[in-house]
C-alpha cells in the first residue's frame, strides 16, 4: 500500500527488493540466491524500482552466488554488500554479529525468513529509541535465522514522514536448545562503493568536547570508540562519511548516530575493491551477553541520515528527528526557565543565606530559577566525600531544603538541584556500610577518579537505593529541575552480583540501569525538567535525550571556546538540547575575557542561563541582564524550533563564526555573527544568508555588542541568499552581531 505522506515501504515479490523510502531519499535491500542472502543495494537519492536494481549487487559477476559457484563461497562472502554481515564464515571485513555456541566456536550466517511492514514504530525493550505513530512512521521488520544455532534475528528499519532518516535496530532470540554467547552485536551497517569519502567525527576532551575532525578514508579501518562506560568527552557516537568537497551547503553526506550512552564503536573500512563498510554499535571489547534458550537481546538503535545538501541538510534532519520523534515529556516543546547556577559563583562555599541573596538579586533582573549545585549533602565541603549520602547538610542549609524551596517560591523563583546518583565516595556512610556496592575487581585495589568510585547499578538493590534516595529528596520540597551528573568513567569492571558467565554484561547492564532509573524519575515526576550532564558533555548523546530534553554541553562556558563546541554539537543535536550559560570573566576554564553581550549571543544558541555570582559582577554587566533575558524570550521559540544552518566556522577560517536559524514557514530568521579576531584594512563582511524564501522580502535589523541597533533595510530573500548581506566589521576582538530578518506579511 502507498501512503499519501512522504514515506513508504514496499516489497516487490518478483525482484525480491525492499524499498524503504523517506522524503527525498531511499534505502534498498535485495534478497538473493536460494540461501536467501540479504544484500544492500543502495542508500541515497531515490531509484526507479521498475529497473533491475537488484543487479547492482553484482551477483551476476564473479564470484557470483554460492549456488552458481560453490567453490568460491568465501570469495562471495568477502565482497558481497551484506545488509548485516556476520563473523566466522569467511567475510573477512568487519562483522556486525559474532556468536559463540556451547563449544565456544564462533560462526553465524543469517538467511532471510519472512518480513512485516507496519504502520508506526514499535518500542525497544529497556532502551531509548525514536518513536512514531501510524500516521507519521512506518517500519520494516526483516526476520532472519541461523538454523544451525537456532538463532532468530530481526532487522528493523523505520522511516518518518517529512524527515530523511532511517532508524535501525536489531533483535535477537535464542530459539534453540543450547545457550549462546553474543560477543559482538552492532546496530547498523552500510556497504557501498567509495565516493571519495572523508570520515567525519567529533573528538575532544574535558572542556573542549565535540570538535569536528575530518580524515580521508584509506585502505583499512578508521574508527572512533569509547571504552569508558559512557559516550565520553573524547569521542561522540556520531560519525559521517562525506564526499571530498562536501561543505555545509552542498555535497553528499551519510550520517550515523547511535541512540546509546555507553561503550560504542563507529567505523569505516575501505576494502580491497574500494568498497566501504560503515558500521556502528556497542563496542565489542569488554562485551559479551549470554542467551539461554528462550532469552532475547535488543541492540541499541542507530539512525542513518542521507543528505545531498551538505552538512546543513544532514544536521536539519537529525534535529527534526530528535525534536519530533525522540525527545519526550512536559518540556519537549516549551521555553525553558532562565536559571542561575551557583557552581562557579560559590563552588562548595555556600549556605542558605548566600543562595537566597543570589536568588533575590537574580529575580530583580528577571531570572526565574536558582539551581543549587554540588555540596549540599553529607559533609561535602570539597569533592572528596559524601557521594551516596543524599541527606541534606543542615549546617549549610539551616531549615533544610523545604525552607530554601519555600523562600524561593515566596519570591517567585523556581528551585533546581544537582545530583550525582551513580557514584559513591570512599568517605561516605554508604561505602562504609556497603563497600561491595562499588564496581571493582576482587583482589585488586580499584582506581579512584575525582576521589570516587562507581556504584554497581547492575544490582537491583543498588538501583532501588539510588532511586529512593533521589526521589525522597524530590518529594521533600518543591523542586522543579534536576541536573543529573556523572563525573568519572567506569574501570575495574567487576560485579559482586553477576555470575562468571555473565561478567561481560556489566557495561551494558549498567547503561540499561541508568535508563531505568531515569525512566522511573520522569514517570513519578512528569513536570520535572531533567538535564543530563557528565563532567560537562561526556554523555551528550541521543540516548540521554530520550529522558531529558537538554544536556549540559560543556563545563567550558567561555564564549570563544563554545563556538567550536557548539558547532560540532549542532552538527547532530538540536539547539534546544544544548545547555549553554553566560558566565563570569576571566572565564574559569581558560581565563579569557570576552564582552558580556557576546557571551549572551553565544548562549542564546542553547538553553540560556547564568553561571556566576550576580552579587559580584560589575554594575555595567549586570545592567545588561534584563536585555539579554528579553532577547532570549523574543527569539527562543525561533531558536528552539527553526532550521539550523552553519554559515561560517571559526574552527576552519580562524577569524569569524556565524550560524543561522530559519523559521519553518521562512517568515523569520536569526543570524548570529561572532568576530573572534579582527584584522586591519578590510571592507565590510559579506554574509550569504541561506534558507530564506527567495520570493519574500525581509526587513533586517542588526544589533552589535556595543548595544547599537540599526535598520539595514528591506531585502529580497533571493538577494540575501545569492549576494549576501554586508555587515560592518567591529573594532576589536570577540565582538558579536545579532541580525534579525523578518517578513512584514
Amino acid at each position: 500500500m502507498r501512503y499519501t505522506f512522504s514515506m513508504n515501504i514496499s516489497y516487490d515479490t518478483s525482484t525480491r527488493v525492499f524499498a524503504v523510502e523517506s522524503e527525498h531519499s531511499a534505502y534498498y535491500i535485495g534478497i538473493v540466491d536460494e540461501e536467501n542472502f540479504i544484500g544492500h543495494i543502495h542508500y541515497g537519492k531515490k531509484l526507479d524500482t521498475a529497473d533491475d536494481i537488484a543487479a547492482l549487487l553484482r551477483t551476476q559477476e564473479n564470484p557470483r552466488v554460492p549456488s552458481k559457484n560453490l567453490r568460491d563461497r568465501l570469495s562471495f562472502y568477502d565482497c558481497f554488500p551484506s545488509e548485516y554481515p556476520c563473523g566466522g564464515i569467511g567475510d573477512f571485513r568487519e562483522s556486525c554479529l559474532n556468536v559463540c555456541n556451547g563449544k565456544m566456536q564462533s560462526a553465524v550466517q543469517l538467511s532471510y525468513r519472512s518480513h512485516e511492514i507496519l504502520k508506526g514504530k514499535p518500542a525497544l525493550k529497556g532502551l531509548p529509541a525514536t518513536w512514531g505513530s501510524p500516521e507519521d512512521a512506518m517500519t520494516l521488520l526483516l526476520h532472519c535465522t541461523d538454523s544451525v544455532l537456532g538463532l532468530a534475528v530481526t532487522l528493523s528499519y523505520s522511516v518518518f514522514s517529512g524527515i530523511d532518516a532511517i532508524a535501525r535496530s536489531v533483535y535477537l532470540k535464542n530459539e534453540g536448545t543450547q545457550a549462546l554467547t553474543l560477543t559482538k552485536v552492532y546496530s547498523s551497517c552500510l556497504d557501498m562503493d567509495d565516493k571519495g569519502f572523508d570520515f567525519v567525527s567529533l573528538h575532544g576532551s574535558w572542556a573542549r568536547e565535540r570538535h569536528i575532525d575530518r580524515t580521508p578514508l584509506f585502505h583499512g579501518k578508521l574508527a572512533v570508540s569509547s571504552l569508558r562506560g559512557e559516550t565520553s568527552h573524547q569521542q561522540n557516537n556520531f560519525a559521517a562519511l562525506a564526499a571530498h568537497g562536501t561543505d555545509y551547503q552542498s555535497g553528499e553526506v551519510y550520517g550515523s548516530a547511535l541512540v546509546y550512552s555507553g561503550n560504542f564503536v563507529t567505523l569505516a573500512e575501505k576494502t580491497q575493491f574500494d568498497a566501504v563498510r560503515f558500521a556502528t554499535g556497542i563496542a565489542g571489547e569488554g562485551f559479551s551477553w549470554r542467551l539461554e534458550p528462550g532469552e532475547d537481546f535488543t541492540a541499541p538503535e542507530a539512525v542513518l541520515v542521507y543528505s545531498a545538501e551538505g552538512f546543513n541538510g544532514m544536521a536539519q534532519n537529525f534535529h527534526r528527528l530528535w525534536r519530533e520523534h525522540l525527545i519526550r515529556g512536559e518540556w519537549r516543546d516549551k521555553m525553558r526557565p532562565i536559571l542561575i547556577n551557583n557552581w562557579e559563583a560559590t563552588y562548595f562555599d555556600f549556605d542558605t543565606d548566600k543562595l537566597l541573596s543570589i536568588a533575590r538579586e537574580a529575580r530583580k533582573d528577571g531570572i526565574e530559577m536558582l539551581v543549587m549545585d554540588d555540596g549540599w549533602f553529607g559533609h561535602r565541603n570539597n569533592d572528596e566525600s559524601s557521594l551516596g549520602d543524599w541527606k541534606v547538610n543542615e549546617q549549610k542549609l539551616k531549615g533544610g531544603l523545604k525552607r530554601l524551596a519555600d523562600e524561593l517560591d515566596a519570591m517567585g523563583m523556581k528551585f533546581g538541584i544537582w545530583f550525582e546518583p551513580e557514584m559513591i565516595s570512599p568517605d561516605s556512610e554508604l561505602y562504609r556500610a556497603h563497600p561491595d556496592w562499588a564496581i571493582r575487581v576482587e583482589g585488586r585495589t580499584p582506581g579512584l577518579c575525582r576521589c570516587q568510585y562507581v556504584l554497581d547499578l547492575s544490582r537491583p538493590e543498588v538501583c532501588d537505593y539510588v532511586y529512593n534516595a533521589v526521589a525522597s529528596i524530590l518529594r521533600s520540597a518543591h523542586i522543579s529541575y534536576v541536573k543529573w551528573d556523572m563525573n568519572r568513567q567506569l574501570a575495574d569492571l567487576g560485579s559482586a552480583g553477576l555470575p562468571p558467565e555473565r561478567a561481560g554484561e556489566l557495561y551494558h547492564r549498567y547503561v540499561l540501569a541508568v535508563y531505568a532509573l531515569q525512566e522511573r524519575l520522569i514517570t513519578e515526576f512528569p513536570q520535572l525538567l531533567l538535564e543530563n550532564c557528565s563532567g560537562g558533555g561526556a554523555r551528550f548523546d541521543a540516548g540521554m535525550l530520550y529522558y531529558s530534553p537538554q544536556i549540559w554541553c560543556s563545563d567550558d562556558t567561555d564564549a570563544v571556546e563554545r563556538l567550536a563546541i557548539q558547532e560540532g554539537t549542532a552538527l547532530v543535536y538540536p539547539l534546544s538540547a544544548m545547555g549553554a550559560h553566560v558566565s563570569t570573566c576571566p572565564n574559569h576554564a581558560c581565563g579569557r575575557i570576552t564582552p558580556f553581550r557576546t557571551r549572551g549571543y553565544v548562549a542564546l544558541a542553547g538553553t540560556f542561563g547564568y553561571e556566576l555570582d550576580i552579587t559580584k559582577i560589575s554594575p555595567e554587566e549586570r545592567a545588561l541582564i534584563p536585555g539579554q533575558i528579553a532577547m532570549y524570550k523574543k527569539y527562543n521559540t525561533l531558536v528552539r524550533t527553526g532550521d539550523y544552518y552553519r554559515v561560517a566556522s571559526y574552527a576552519q577560517n580562524h577569524e569569524w563564526d556565524a550560524w543561522l536559524v530559519v523559521a519553518g514557514d521562512k517568515k523569520e530568521a536569526l543570524l548570529t555573527v561572532v568576530q573572534v579576531l579582527n584584522s586591519p584594512n578590510w571592507h565590510s563582511r559579506r554574509v550569504l544568508v541561506p534558507g530564506l524564501d527567495e520570493g519574500r522580502s525581509y526587513t533586517v535589523t542588526v544589533e552589535d555588542s556595543t548595544g547599537a541597533v540599526a535598520e539595514a533595510g528591506t531585502w529580497a530573500g533571493r538577494t540575501l541568499r545569492n549576494a549576501g548581506l554586508l555587515l560592518p566589521r567591529l573594532s576589536g576582538d570577540f565582538h558579536g552581531q545579532l541580525v534579525h530578518l523578518y517578513c512584514a506579511d
